[in-house]
């Protein structure tokens, strides 16, 4: 049941991630409207979430040498490759450019952070 609360969540934060980057950047995310663009969120949240189970760690492992050369900052450049990458895939949600993702990948980072940390339960937060 927790995995669906966090599924829903990460639905949530990525559609209201698209809105705050299209009122700062006009056409670097696009969502579709009404009820495809909810239905499209949801996907997008499930693919995102298996592209950083799984593309992600082989991407770090990959660019270890330039994160540590650039003291950690070349992770916002792979989160924001896995954001547009699901962009890419997922039907009614469309991410183009380098700034619109970036941005993406930072403020849905901190509006899950946050919607999660609501979710979290007294007794998983006792357990960490």
């Amino acid at each position: 049941m927790q995995f669906l609360y966090r599924w829903a969540i990460s639905a949530i934060a990525l559609y209201l991630t698209v809105l705050l980057v299209q009122l700062l950047i006009h056409h670097g995310i696009w969502i579709a409207p009404g009820t495809k663009g909810v239905i499209a969120a949801v996907i997008a949240a499930a693919a995102l979430g298996i592209v950083n189970a799984v593309i992600r760690p082989v991407v770090q492992l990959l660019t270890l040498p330039l994160t540590c050369l650039t003291f950690g900052l070349f992770s916002f450049v792979i989160n924001a490759l896995m954001f547009w990458l699901v962009g890419n895939f997922v039907d009614g949600f469309h991410v183009k450019g380098f700034i619109a993702p970036l941005l993406g990948s930072i403020i849905m980072g901190l509006i899950s952070g946050i919607l999660n940390n609501f979710l979290i339960s007294d007794r998983e937060k006792q357990r960490r």
